[in-house]
């Protein structure tokens, strides 16, 4: 009797193959429709905790980070080291257990992507730095290096540094906002070839689908000689936390609260939609947009004071 069953059960198998396959393909798809449709996508995998590395954001490491973009030469957004910088940055977020969103855009006829991750819960927390790099060293004493690009030590891979090893230090379990590190392309062409500044950001704060509640960019802000001021257009109650933390932390050489310029940079975009923001920035830089912009620039303790006082702001404990 069972093997007649069995008989039966093959015959019409065979000869309602086609019909099988079809049925079985449409249950697939709508299976995968539903679970993207509604969310039910699995959450990354978390990260496999590497022996020996500190529990908090070490200067060190955040180096390295720089040292990785700078092997990839200058990064003008639409170039192939550019692009080789975002995959670099993606990679890097995936491996530390953060959803990433890739946010392409185009800008005077270039390709430019913002990059994303995400992590924890409640109410948006947008880190950002730019990780573009200026295409012409247009401010060097030299006018024969004039035409050249930067490597973008500092402006640009020392910002973009000190997130990615947030992404690895930050406690996931003890953040108090839903954090977004973000990274900015399109932010450093301002006034070369008819581009302006932060299309990367404007393109952002333009598509937001939620309002954050606080806005931080880091931005040159790998200076061995490090004196990051207040700047003038940020949020004062942001300035009065994030200095306040630094204090604490035994870094009032370092972070100094008292008004120098206000600077057009990554936040200018959100201040404009009323959202709370603050730049963390090194004005006084005097490699800004030379060739000299180089690594040997760059201090590993510098990287880690930036990376200690939004660790503990994220973190809500020192």
């Amino acid at each position: 009797m069972i093997k007649a069953r069995a008989s039966t059960v093959l015959l019409w198998l065979r000869e309602r193959w086609l019909e099988t396959i079809l049925t079985l393909g449409l249950v697939a798809m709508f299976a995968g429709i539903g679970i993207t449709a509604y969310g039910f996508l699995p959450e990354p995998p978390p990260p496999t905790p590497t022996p020996g590395l500190p529990d908090t954001v070490d200067g060190e490491l955040a180096y390295e980070h720089v040292l990785a973009q700078l092997a990839f030469g200058p990064r003008p957004t639409g170039s192939e080291a550019n692009l080789l910088t975002g995959d670099y940055i993606v990679e890097q977020l995936e491996k530390q257990g953060w959803s990433v969103e890739e946010q392409p855009f185009t800008y005077q006829g270039v390709a430019g992507r913002n990059i994303i991750g995400r992590s924890g819960e409640g109410p948006v927390a947008i880190i950002g730095a730019h990780y573009d790099t200026r295409r012409r060293a247009d401010k060097d004493s030299d006018p024969a290096k004039q035409s050249e690009p930067v490597l973008g030590a500092n402006d640009g891979a020392s910002g973009a540094a000190v997130l990615l090893e947030l992404a690895r230090a930050l406690d996931k379990d003890a953040l108090e906002n839903e954090v977004w590190l973000t990274f900015f392309d399109a932010e450093d062409n301002g006034h070369l070839d008819g581009w302006e500044y932060l299309a990367g950001s404007r393109f952002m704060a333009q598509e937001l689908l939620v309002q954050p509640e606080m806005v931080v960019i880091a931005d040159m802000i790998g200076d061995a000689d490090q004196q990051v001021y207040w700047e003038r257009n940020s949020t004062p109650e942001l300035l009065d936390r994030l200095w306040g933390i630094a204090a604490d932390l035994g870094y009032q050489n370092f972070f100094i609260p008292e008004y120098r310029w206000p600077i057009l940079d990554d936040h200018t975009p959100f201040l404009e939609r009323g959202i709370p923001a603050a730049d963390l920035i090194d004005f006084d830089y005097p490699y800004y947009h030379t060739t000299q912009d180089t690594a040997d620039k760059v201090s590993p303790e510098s990287l880690e004071r930036v990376g200690r006082v939004l660790e503990v702001m994220l973190e809500g404990k020192p």
